[in-house]
């Protein structure tokens, strides 16, 4: 073999790759997993500084920010579990593998939400009808700056991560962090008006953050249910025919249907070729839109794609009309 073709054949070599294969899915699992435990590690002992300032100051603003910071903290736990099972392969049961642990990790993300505020507005409001004063005002302060910086720098890297491995879920927390830092400021705003002289500024402040962890519920609960009923951002159908129109051959695009299974996004897409093609030939195609698909969308994982001919392009073309076999009564397949 010659030195030219050998060269060639070097090239060629390194320009074959796989998209949406086992290694691409293991990195990106791994790096949610290193994401999660250092953003729990971070935030775990931001939490118990704030309760230990808690249990001398008597603050309830303090007190309903650091449960939130608990509860914080507390999601990274079924997101770690998620993402471990997200590494097992697929089997015979379940055929698409375990991504869909993440969305179910998802729910319980938001229940634990849920239950911080629930407590949080508790405590506020018995505050109203029980006053306690404040002690330590200047440790309040302290314990509220602490939180501000401990939940941003924990946004921050988890908003990164996940923008890299396509996580909306852990974005989604990484935003959740960042709001929790804004209510470590409330707090600060809460001691600063007790100490010029208005002591229900804490339980204000309280149910202020209160309100901030029901929206924040809200918003989640949206995300995560519409990731479980197969909901996907209309623009994402939008990119995926945009990328197929410009494939060679590729003639017309019928259905495209997209679903997430956690932090992977799975398309199926049925294109028209020439009619006169081969199978082979339509096949090469389909090969080729799969790969432009996943090399230009780097939020999918997977592609399947269905070739038509273009005389009989369309969902309506795979629908079977009736007829009878068997012991059936007369009967269609749309």
């Amino acid at each position: 073999m010659s030195n030219n073709s050998s060269k060639k054949h070097e090239d060629s070599k390194e320009h074959e790759h796989r998209h949406g294969a086992v290694d691409p899915s293991i990195i990106t699992t791994e790096r949610g997993i290193w994401a999660v435990k250092w953003s729990f590690i971070a935030l775990l002992p931001t939490a118990l500084i704030q309760l230990l300032i808690v249990f001398f100051t008597g603050s309830v603003a303090l007190f309903a920010d650091t449960i939130h910071n608990f509860g914080d903290a507390a999601t990274a736990i079924p997101l770690w579990i998620a993402f471990i099972l997200a590494r097992k392969a697929s089997s015979k049961r379940f055929t698409y593998g375990y991504g869909r642990v993440e969305d179910l990790a998802g729910v319980v993300i938001v229940f634990i939400i849920l239950l911080s505020a629930i407590l949080a507005g508790y405590e506020s409001i018995n505050r109203f009808f029980h006053p306690q004063s404040i002690d330590f005002l200047w440790a309040v302060i302290i314990a509220a700056i602490v939180g501000f910086i401990g939940n941003e720098i924990v946004a921050e890297f988890r908003i990164k991560i996940g923008k890299e491995i396509g996580s909306a879920a852990l974005i989604a927390d990484g935003h959740h962090a960042r709001v929790d830092g804004l209510t470590s400021l409330a707090v600060l705003f809460g001691a600063v008006g007790v100490w010029l002289g208005y002591p229900l500024a804490d339980p204000i402040i309280g149910l202020i953050i209160t309100v901030i962890i029901l929206k924040i519920v809200w918003d989640s609960a949206k995300s995560v249910f519409t990731r479980l009923l197969d909901g996907v951002d209309p623009e994402v159908i939008d990119e995926i025919k945009h990328t197929v129109t410009h494939i060679n051959g590729v003639y017309n695009i019928g259905e495209v249907r997209v679903r997430w299974l956690g932090h992977r996004l799975h398309a199926e897409v049925n294109i028209a070729v020439d009619s006169k093609l081969s199978v082979e030939e339509g096949h090469e195609i389909a090969k080729e839109v799969r790969h432009q698909l996943l090399h230009h969308l780097k939020y999918l994982s997977n592609a399947t794609i269905h070739v038509d001919p273009l005389d009989a392009s369309g969902e309506k073309y795979h629908s079977i009309s009736s007829h009878e076999h068997g012991d059936l009564s007369s009967h269609s397949h749309k």
